[in-house]
């Protein structure tokens, strides 16, 4: 059983080095980002991202300039989440079977030349509407590859006993990103225009290509029975990763099961905050804007603070994730109970901090345990259900705060968030049944 294997890896988490090596890795922490070659992918996602935060307001801020109409740059969200959810399995299997450093620089520099086009097409007059949805799709497709292949690559740079201090470090460039990119574009965009601002986020896209070119990465391409023979079927390569996320794998199934709860409450969250700020705080968008600057504020701090933290055994790293959704869901119900500006901004930012320990172990944990030939068809199945339950549960408990009310809808999110919990406390019994066995 797979989950014998993460028990193994708990008991020998270098893989045959010293204890003494161990601590020294663990201690590392921010010492990472001075490494060559984690540094170079570090450095490039910060800009990569900040350039990710500059698109969200500029290309949103650009659509409805140029059509006057609010469906039509809804059409825009469509177009960004559609790829990840029809094409994501698919993708995996094909970059289980390249290198990932290659794919990496690659989806970069066409995101460059995409993103590019926009405003040169603009500026020659010869950008159509349905042109300009094909760019965003198109660069839509290509972002999908690359986050799977970014997280594929991190357990080819760092040792298995910094695998959370790393993923942290990655998720720390989104809030980066998040908490500078929307404000640094509002100010582009009053200076120079929308259209320029994406000639802004071409250029962050090229320097996270050149950040990337020198980096070292030590892989090694189509380990494995089934993946040793490239005429293989990508049907029975999809039947592969399927099998090993859903099958007889039962630790890796549910850890599928805790993202997916995951994605449910918190994609909700974001988009039932608005309501909740307008219905229940009476506040305007300037307040609205800074409870989702909490939100950001509280998830950095955490991932901060996970880059910081030894990493500890796999109970320890499963704690993590029950402390972390109880205290995100208890947080959400009592927002349903406040009504005060101030005092629900603090809590927002507990709940942006508390579920900010998700991924970071999640990955590791996917890291460990997923096989190198599989990793690219694990995360891409873990991303697609990911997008189609966030999906979900926007719809689903945006229709309750509709019909039944914000507060319903808030609560409804929290007890998602303790059910996680929940999921994460069988995961966690469930290896210490097989580790007593093992032993």
């Amino acid at each position: 059983m797979l989950t014998k294997k993460i028990v193994q890896m708990i008991e020998h988490p270098t893989r045959g080095e010293g204890v003494e090596e161990i601590g020294k890795c663990e201690s590392r922490g921010w010492y990472l980002i001075r490494t060559r070659d984690f540094g170079l992918l570090w450095w490039g996602q910060v800009i990569s991202q900040v350039g990710e935060g500059l698109n969200k307001v500029a290309l949103l801020w650009f659509v409805y300039t140029l059509t006057g109409s609010a469906l039509k740059v809804t059409v825009v969200g469509l177009l960004q989440t559609v790829p990840p959810l029809l094409l994501g399995p698919l993708i995996g299997v094909f970059l289980d079977r390249l290198p990932k450093k290659t794919v990496m620089v690659w989806v970069d520099l066409i995101r460059t030349i995409m993103t590019f086009l926009i405003p040169a097409l603009f500026a020659l007059d010869l950008l159509s509407l349905e042109g300009l949805y094909v760019l965003i799709f198109l660069t839509s497709i290509f972002s999908t590859i690359f986050g799977p292949a970014l997280v594929s690559a991190v357990p080819r740079l760092v040792r298995p006993s910094e695998l959370v201090t790393a993923n942290a470090l990655i998720q720390g460039t989104n809030n980066i990103g998040l908490l500078l990119g929307p404000a640094i574009s509002g100010v582009l965009i009053a200076m120079m225009g929308a259209e320029n601002v994406l000639y802004v986020n071409a250029a962050t896209f090229l320097a996270s290509a050149l950040c990337l070119i020198p980096m070292r990465i030590h892989e090694t391409l189509n380990i494995g029975k089934e993946a040793s023979n490239m005429s293989t079927s990508v049907l029975d390569d999809l039947k592969v990763g399927f099998r090993f996320v859903f099958g007889a794998q039962s630790t890796v199934f549910l850890l599928a099961i805790i993202s997916a709860l995951y994605n449910l409450g918190v994609g909700a969250f974001v988009f039932i905050l608005p309501v909740y700020a307008k219905e229940f705080l009476q506040v305007g968008p300037v307040q609205l804007g800074w409870l989702w600057s909490g939100l950001g504020v509280g998830m950095l701090a955490v991932s901060t603070w996970l880059a910081w933290k030894h990493q500890g055994d796999l109970h320890s790293r499963l704690r993590l994730i029950v402390r972390g959704m109880t205290i995100g869901g208890l947080a959400v119900c009592s927002l349903s109970l406040l009504d005060t500006p101030l005092v629900a901004a603090a809590v927002v930012i507990v709940v942006g901090g508390s579920t900010a320990v998700m991924n970071p172990v999640v990955w590791a944990l996917l890291q460990e345990a997923t096989p190198e030939h599989l990793m690219g068809r694990v995360l891409t199945t873990f991303s697609t259900g990911s997008m189609a339950t966030a999906m979900a549960g926007m719809t689903g408990f945006g229709w309750i705060a509709d019909t039944v009310g914000p507060a319903q809808s808030l609560i409804g999110l929290g007890l998602v968030l303790l059910l996680t919990a929940a999921v994460a406390i069988r995961c966690m019994r469930q290896t210490v049944i097989v580790q007593q066995v093992a032993t």
